[in-house]
């Protein structure tokens, strides 16, 4: 069992909730969201590993297993090409859970018209294999989702 860390401090929530078909049909796999505190912060690596993939907007984080996790801060993001994020790792970095990968501000998201849902996918993963999801509070770092 791997445990998947909440990247920020907000309101977790179903995968299905998130307003993109995308995530909410768990196409890219399973996991959980989180609906983000309105205010300045960081968002942080779920598991420790390498960043594989690092962009303003999302980043994935592959752990010595060779599981990866997404986290996608905001839905339609990637048109603010990099407008309001700030880049805290480099694309292969080997992180720490808890570490700060990106700096955002959910409200501005919010402000400008997206949603700053954040969904945290198990990516290509069965959805049998994410249990104890986490619902409610959630402070950044706690546990999200257990994957099996």
């Amino acid at each position: 069992m791997t445990p998947v860390l909440a990247p920020m401090a907000g309101a977790a929530i179903s995968l299905s909730a998130v307003p993109d078909p995308v995530f909410s049909q768990a196409m890219m796999g399973p996991g959980a969201a989180i609906d983000p505190a309105r205010e300045p912060g960081l968002a942080l690596a779920p598991i420790s590993g390498t960043i594989v993939k690092l962009h303003p907007h999302a980043y994935v984080i592959v752990g010595a297993d060779g599981r990866g996790v997404l986290v996608h801060l905001g839905i339609d993001t990637v048109q603010l090409k990099g407008a309001g994020f700030e880049l805290l790792a480099d694309e292969g970095d080997l992180v720490p859970a808890g570490q700060p990968v990106v700096s955002w501000n959910p409200a501005a998201i919010e402000a400008g018209g997206r949603s700053p849902i954040c969904p945290v996918v198990a990516l290509d993963a069965p959805a049998s294999s994410v249990l104890r999801v986490a619902a409610g509070p959630v402070h950044a770092g706690d546990e999200l989702f257990q994957w099996g």
